[in-house]
């Protein structure tokens, strides 16, 4: 499992910036060091855990790009037009066949090979064929032209993938296209997952009057699952600080990270703070975050625990900035940094300095065809459909005190911090 020391959060003063929290997860976790090796067509979301260099050039023969005809760019009219004799046809998978003689043309299909002596390809929309069945050729045409060369898009040893890449689709098609069938990967990272408190029951469950089901700990681990963590549904745990210390220390034997949701805050019935400390060490970071200030972070036999608020869009808000990049940390993936994109906002709204808030909006194209930000109506931190109704976060920074209609502020896709 991955290990932490006890002090290696201890940093930072009672309210920590979100900068700071990510560059102590950052640069103090250790990843998982187990190793595995998977199936290329498996290998979507898992992290890489050595370099991948091209066993081979791609492409890895020079081929055309289109649909015509290959000639010698040698014998080329300066100026008018000029007719070519078509002296074969080369189809791809096809072999090149014989090379191409001065003053000849060969019908050459996309993705065919080049054949010796041609290096240029007229495409087949461009040119006539006249009644002898040469096929009549325009001036003008680059040297070159509609010629795909061995190792354009990647040279032979070349680095493509580096350690510690998420695999996204496009990364594994890059493994295909070089011919790799497995690659080795880290392995998933183990979190558990538990919701705390005595007013929540799970889903199916007999709701009490004063009870919520809840709804926290599935949202999580979702969220983690497409992560590529390995999720232990731990369920909830009541609020008495003997067992939810024993349940602590019971899944840190055996994960890498415990994640909780709920009981972090300063509350007498909020039991999570003193269990931790019970079973390990733990830093209350309360961070200049809104909404989400409450986050608890510690450490339980090396293994690093995070609760987060119990407010579902708090404790969402919380996943995708404190959670996300600890998960890759942990998992040996490189950070990947949240780059919000600018747009109009269209409300208006104040907020406190050296705090970072995240508002939810939804996004509209204007007449004018830029698109700007609207504001969900409500702002409660338990609203869970000012989630399922918007499209992502506007992201205000701490030296922003207020906005305006017309503004430019950052977007934040929800599908960007998962």
């Amino acid at each position: 499992m991955a290990q932490l020391s006890d002090d290696c959060f201890a940093f930072g003063g009672p309210l920590m910036s979100i900068d700071e929290a990510v560059g102590i997860i950052a640069s103090r976790v250790t990843p998982v060091a187990d190793l595995e090796t998977v199936p290329v067509v498996q290998a979507d979301g898992r992290v890489l855990a050595a370099d991948i260099r091209a066993p081979l050039p791609l492409p890895p023969f020079t081929n055309s790009a289109v649909d015509g005809y290959a000639v010698r760019s040698a014998d080329l009219a300066l100026a008018g037009q000029q007719p070519f004799p078509v002296m074969g046809r080369i189809q791809a998978g096809a072999a090149p066949g014989a090379p191409v003689l001065p003053g000849q043309a060969v019908r050459i299909f996309t993705g065919a090979p080049m054949p010796e002596g041609a290096d240029t390809v007229f495409m087949q929309e461009d040119v006539q064929v006249d009644d002898a069945g040469n096929v009549v050729l325009p001036a003008g045409l680059k040297p070159g032209a509609n010629v795909r060369p061995a190792g354009e898009d990647i040279r032979r040893d070349a680095t493509v993938l580096p350690s510690g890449r998420r695999l996204r689709p496009q990364d594994v098609a890059l493994t295909a296209a070089l011919g790799l069938t497995q690659l080795e990967v880290r392995r998933r990272l183990r979190v558990a997952v538990f919701s705390t408190g005595n007013e929540l029951v799970s889903p199916g469950e007999v709701r009490g009057p004063a009870q919520l089901f809840d709804s926290n700990r599935v949202m999580l681990i979702a969220m983690l699952a497409r992560l590529g963590c390995a999720v232990s549904d731990l369920g909830i745990l009541r609020d008495e600080r003997g067992s939810l210390a024993a349940a602590l220390k019971q899944a840190a034997s055996s994960h890498d990270l415990i994640l909780t949701s709920g009981g972090v805050s300063t509350g007498e019935e909020d039991h999570v703070k003193a269990s931790v400390e019970s079973v390990g060490t733990l830093v209350l970071w309360r961070m200049a975050i809104k909404p989400g200030r409450p986050v608890a972070m510690g450490i339980i036999g090396g293994t690093p625990f995070i609760g987060l608020p119990g407010n579902p869009v708090a404790s969402f808000v919380t996943f995708a900035h404190v959670v996300r990049p600890a998960v890759l940390a942990l998992a040996g993936a490189a950070q990947e940094q949240l780059v919000p994109t600018p747009v109009r906002a269209a409300f208006s709204y104040k907020k406190k300095i050296a705090r970072r808030e995240y508002v939810r909006v939804n996004l509209r194209k204007d007449s004018d065809g830029l698109y700007e930000a609207v504001k969900f109506p409500r702002e409660g931190a338990g609203l869970l459909s000012s989630l399922v109704d918007t499209d992502g976060l506007a992201e205000l920074g701490e030296n922003v005190t207020a906005v305006e209609p017309g503004q430019t502020i950052g977007f934040l896709a929800y599908s960007s911090l998962m």
